[in-house]
């Protein structure tokens, strides 16, 4: 059994320290609950070699990824999300409430396989002054 903590992810968003090798020594998942405050976003990121499984709890994001985060996706309450080993993507709240997620990945470390991208210009204009979620 683990009881959560927080810690600030380095991509972005407040995540509650739920099951991975530090808390419960998991040897190849983690489980974490995310917070992501209305209007913020996350950094353009990837998991390498790792794939990630969302549900989203409560609010709305939008998900830019794959190259060059050139995809874009609306999740709401009840929606699910499958993202691939080594694909870009960053969470977006341009919502007015908190988004609230739980967070399943294949790397029982979660972040010691995040690598921070680019955020690509015209997404930056695109996405104005929206704060990076992170502390």
């Amino acid at each position: 059994m683990v009881r959560t903590g927080e810690y600030e992810g380095i991509q972005g968003g407040t995540f509650g320290a739920g099951i991975s090798a530090q808390s419960a020594g998991a040897e190849r998942l983690c489980l974490h609950r995310l917070v992501m405050p209305a209007g913020t976003r996350g950094r353009p990121h990837l998991h390498e070699g790792h794939e990630s499984a969302i549900f989203i709890q409560s609010g709305q994001v939008e998900v830019w990824h794959g190259e060059g985060l050139a995809e874009h996706v609306v999740l709401g309450a009840g929606d699910y999300i499958h993202i691939p080993a080594d694909t870009p993507h960053m969470p977006v709240n341009s919502g007015s409430e908190d988004m609230v997620c739980v967070v399943a990945r294949t790397d029982p470390e979660e972040q010691e396989g995040v690598q921070l991208l680019d955020l690509p210009a015209w997404l930056e204009s695109r996405l104005g002054l929206l704060v990076v979620g992170v502390g």
